[in-house]
């Protein structure tokens, strides 16, 4: 019989824990060139997120693509980083300790990986196993599903458990685009930033973009980010002509969803529209995307077309509304595991399996 004792996937006698696996896109390691050129190369190499012949990509990847965008992409990440490092890391951290604080009572381990760059998903998914956790829920922070993000964080889950002996039992949250306690939060967040600092003509509904043949060969991302827009414009009881949906960071040639962000902020000073506020619902987190493109570039554009006024609303990040949301979404998702969690016999369960190893010897 073949000896399996001792390995580190499982300890008898260790009470289980119920793992929480958090993960967002990631960030370079610093605002370098040669780190977020290392950076890049993992993201831009994902199957899921650039859908080219392989052996094609990687050629203009490396020869063309690393060295022109680089240095661009690391003179950007040096605009927002601040002395705690990338905004992005920063604040998922600080989701990840107050989801943490809210299940301190219970026997619940939460970790934070990303899909590129470090803490990696399969680094967290290991300190979780180290925690003893047998029961896994997973929970992509991107409210609206993507193949290229959500669907990216499902594959390199899939393979890291693949590789362990004993498969824990595990759940995946793949979207929450509609839900009322989201979109509440949302509709929310615009109601407390315009109190503060007045109402525009426009609220626009920036979404981060994905290129048209994801949207042709049945992607549903397109669909969820104008549900989500149309949920939180009727919950602030907007008009039409009140807001809009857009999307932003187009890359590369190819025709990716419209209408762009960037050619809607030179027009509406043309159609007479002075002042507009900005959201972008498919970030949770604060990062590059939201504070350079849309909190900076596209300001400067919409002003120049002849804009007077322009003001980006934050991203939920760890605002008390977004963690109250994030902890009740997993403590609905594992709230049947809580209550059958199997600790009561660890110390026997040990002394057995002590026994059985003596027998085995």
């Amino acid at each position: 019989m073949a000896r399996f004792w001792g390995e580190p996937e499982y300890r008898h006698g260790e009470a289980e824990k119920i793992g929480v696996l958090l993960t967002n896109l990631g960030t370079p390691q610093a605002p370098t060139t040669k780190a977020v050129r290392v950076y890049l190369r993992e993201f831009l190499s994902d199957p899921k997120v650039v859908e080219t012949p392989k052996w094609w990509w990687q050629i203009l990847l490396n020869a063309v693509i690393l060295p022109s965008r680089s240095p661009k992409t690391a003179a950007a990440y040096r605009q927002v980083w601040t002395d705690d490092g990338s905004p992005l890391m920063t604040i998922s951290q600080a989701q990840r300790q107050a989801i943490e604080k809210a299940f301190a009572d219970q026997p619940v381990a939460v970790e934070l990986g990303m899909s590129y760059g470090k803490p990696s998903l399969p680094d967290a998914l290991r300190r979780l196993r180290g925690q003893n956790c047998r029961r896994l829920l997973i929970l992509p922070l991107y409210p609206q599903y993507a193949g290229c993000t959500v669907g990216s964080v499902f594959s390199a889950v899939s393979a890291e458990l693949s590789s362990w002996r004993w498969t824990p039992h595990f759940r995946f949250i793949g979207g929450y685009c509609d839900d009322a306690r989201y979109i509440a939060a949302l509709a929310d967040s615009v109601a407390e930033f315009r109190q503060k600092n007045g109402d525009a003509e426009l609220l626009l509904f920036s979404f981060h973009g994905t290129p048209v043949n994801m949207l042709k060969d049945g992607d549903p991302y397109h669909c969820f980010c104008h549900k989500t827009a149309r949920l939180t414009a009727e919950k602030l009881n907007l008009k039409e002509s009140q807001w809009e949906l857009t999307f932003q960071s187009r890359f590369g040639r190819a025709e990716w969803l419209k209408p762009y962000t960037i050619d809607i902020m030179r027009d509406l000073p043309k159609q007479g529209v002075k002042s507009v506020q900005v959201i972008s619902p498919a970030f949770s987190v604060d990062c590059l995307e939201t504070l350079e493109e849309i909190a900076t570039e596209n300001r400067e554009v919409f002003l120049a077309a002849g804009g007077e006024s322009y003001a980006y609303i934050s991203a939920l990040n760890d605002t008390p509304a977004h963690i109250d949301f994030l902890q009740a979404l997993i403590r609905e998702s594992v709230g049947d595991w809580l209550n059958t969690l199997h600790n009561q016999d660890a110390t026997e369960t040990a002394q057995r399996a002590e026994a059985l190893k003596g027998k085995e010897a």
